[in-house]
């Protein structure tokens, strides 16, 4: 994962979240007209920050002896909502918890809502699961009022809990509750709030189109709020955010260059001056992109200066980022001094500020630079990932723990009525009825099909075993008819070869021209012996040929029945060396079986375009037959054993062999038989 986003997610979905809690709050709350003198606004206004918490704490103790009324319920939610401003979180829960209490006991379901929802906001940072719980318990109430602008604002922080802890599934789930919630609303910083995040999760969950979609739904509500005439500078920031979540989908999608285009323009001399820390973010970004598109021109300087800017501002997380990144620019023009020296800066920063993603980032980084400490750095890399994956174990489903054991609370208290638990009951029987049903017509099914399979197995046997006894037949026919050569040739071909050569000797001595003519007769008697003996030795090659080859072409003749009948190609090859004479018949048996029975199983189930059945002599005695489909495959670990592949493994096993299985998912299978001859 590209370290880019880390930039902005914390700093500028952070910012978009204050500024939404800002305006749900509700600032100013109605105030009875006679009581407005203990709370004044305009004087809260202008008082610094330590006299802001003063009068807070002047008012809070002025409510404790008053009636519990709509007014001092509103004034203690007040207080809990502007020490949440001056970050006194524990000051803000103390009112918030009173505001709770008071609450409840007049069945004030707005209040106990919003009193819920301030406590959980003073959780959020210290314990998520917390905040989470009070959001939950706050959004049931909203729920039931129908309020639906607050129940969106609950999916949204519920949502942005579970955003910050990693669980990014449950978060898009709660994100699309509040969008649904909130199809309807006016609430348009919160629909933007809500697109935003949705883009950041959906980008965490590599879904980078859907994210790009809704990152443009936010510059949409953008739009919208301009023409409200909301603050300018609040919608121009808004568009700085929104503009960098999508050039770093951009980025991450490899469109470098529409990143750059769309960054140049909002590096302005106004950004420059009034939001630094934005226009050191932009231009990072902007040199981090430069850097992936491989312009490397000016883009040294371009970190070196969001370095110094954010360094000045005392922004340590940024100075983290801009050296790591800085670090991995040295690393592109193959600096190594540089990039070192800057990454174990960026490490001890990380270290420093317990961020360990930054931390395995920089790890991952010095493993590939100094070669001395590489392993040092893979074995910390390894132990914190480790130790990120322990805990992620352990808290990855306590939200979904926190909503089922509110839902066990409440379920606790309801009954249900006979008629309701009769039902169930005949629910229930029916099912069983219906699945003890099931089950038996499909075993009944799966057993017709077993006989079937088994009569098929038993009929191509014999049907085998019967070509075999006739094979034999032939080559007892053959055998005698060889004998049978033989004796013509013992008996009449050298009968006749001895008669020519004893008469040849006789006239040998002779010169005379009737005693030369009877010498021609005689040679060419010789020459008609050696062609009668030409054809006999041809036949009987031939013969002894067809003999040694007869179970190959038999073996031929099933894989080619195999490409007429399947749009599959079958490939058929031997290992010259091997002869199947030396092959017991038993063994012809089975080995003929197992491939049929292999074949039979993709023509049923693999859909192959391609089918190769190899026979290979591995040792001197050893003989190993793969059968390797490309067809769909299947999962050996889930899938269920068929007959055929049980049928298969009990032959290998009665010829005292060896049978493998391999498979994937969309890769094919190969099945391997070997055994000793």
């Amino acid at each position: 994962m590209r370290l880019k986003w880390k930039i902005y997610i914390p700093i500028i979905l952070l910012t978009v979240v204050i500024a939404v809690l800002l305006y749900n709050r509700g600032i100013g709350l109605k105030m009875n007209h006679q009581k407005q003198h203990t709370f004044d606004t305009e004087y809260f206004s202008r008082i610094s920050g330590t006299a802001k918490e003063r009068y807070l704490d002047s008012l809070v103790g002025s409510l404790k002896h008053q009636k519990n009324d709509s007014i001092v319920r509103n004034l203690y939610l007040k207080a809990g909502e502007e020490y949440y401003y001056l970050n006194n979180l524990k000051k803000s829960y103390s009112s918030s918890l009173t505001a709770l209490k008071l609450s409840r006991e007049e069945n004030d379901s707005t209040r106990i809502a919003k009193s819920l929802y301030f406590i959980g906001d003073c959780y959020e940072n210290s314990q998520k699961d917390s905040a989470y719980y009070y959001y939950l318990q706050a959004q049931k109430i909203y729920s039931k009022i129908h309020d639906y602008d607050k129940l969106g604002q609950m999916y949204f922080n519920k949502a942005y809990v579970l955003f910050y802890d990693g669980n990014y599934v449950e978060c898009e789930v709660e994100l699309s509750k509040g969008l649904e919630c909130l199809k309807n609303s006016n609430n348009i910083k919160l629909l933007y709030s809500c697109n935003t995040l949705m883009g950041n999760c959906l980008e965490k969950l590599f879904m980078y189109d859907q994210a790009l979609k809704y990152h443009q739904l936010a510059l949409r509500n953008l739009r919208v709020m301009k023409r409200n005439n909301t603050d300018s500078d609040e919608v121009n920031n808004f568009n700085i955010s929104s503009v960098i979540n999508i050039c770093n989908l951009y980025d991450l999608k490899g469109d470098y260059s529409k990143s750059i285009n769309e960054l140049k323009p909002l590096l302005t001399k106004n950004l420059r001056k009034n939001w630094p820390r934005f226009y050191a973010i932009v231009l990072s970004n902007l040199a981090y992109s430069k850097m992936k598109n491989k312009e490397y021109k000016n883009v040294e300087s371009m970190f070196l200066e969001s370095l110094k800017i954010v360094d000045s501002l005392g922004y340590h997380s940024d100075v983290m980022y801009k050296k790591i990144h800085l670090g991995e620019f040295y690393l592109t023009q193959k600096d190594s001094l540089k990039s070192l020296n800057i990454l174990k800066e960026a490490y001890d920063f990380s270290i420093k500020l317990k961020n360990t993603n930054e931390t395995l980032n920089t790890l991952k980084l010095l493993t590939l630079i100094d070669s001395k400490k590489r392993l040092f750095y893979a074995n910390q890399y390894i132990q914190i990932s480790d130790s990120i994956n322990s805990i992620q174990s352990r808290t990855k489903n306590k939200y979904a723990r926190i909503e089922y054991e509110t839902v066990k609370v409440e379920d606790e208290n309801k009954v249900l009525t006979k008629k309701n638990f009769y039902i169930l009951i005949f629910s229930f029987a029916l099912f069983l009825i219906l699945s003890a049903i099931s089950v038996l017509t499909y075993l009944k099914y799966k057993n017709k099909e077993l006989r079937f399979v088994k009569q098929q197995q038993s009929d191509s046997d014999e049907i085998y075993q019967l070509l075999s006894e006739q094979q034999n037949k032939i080559n007892a026919a053959k055998e005698e008819e060889k004998n049978k050569i033989a004796r013509e040739l013992h008996d009449g071909v050298m009968n006749k070869v001895y008669g020519v050569r004893m008469n040849l000797g006789f006239f040998n001595s002779k010169t005379d021209e009737k005693t030369i003519e009877k010498r021609k007769q005689y040679i060419f008697e010789l020459q008609n012996i050696e062609n009668e003996i030409r054809s006999i030795s041809h036949d009987l090659n031939q013969d002894s040929f067809l003999e040694s080859n007869d179970f190959n072409t038999l073996l031929s003749n099933l894989i080619k029945s195999q490409n007429e009948i399947s749009k599959t190609a079958f490939y058929y090859s031997v290992d010259d060396r091997f002869e199947w004479e030396q092959v017991q018949n038993f063994y012809k048996i089975n080995f003929y079986r197992i491939i049929q029975e292999a074949l039979l199983n993709i023509q049923k189930y693999a859909k192959a375009l391609k089918v190769d059945v190899k026979i290979e002599l591995i040792d001197k005695n050893v003989l190993q037959l793969s059968i390797i489909d490309d067809g769909v495959g299947f999962d050996l670990n889930t899938a269920k054993k068929g007959i055929g592949l049980s049928n298969i493994k009990e032959r290998t096993n009665s010829l005292k062999g060896q049978f493998e299985i391999h498979s994937q998912i969309g890769k094919g299978t190969e099945i391997i038989v070997t055994f000793n001859i």
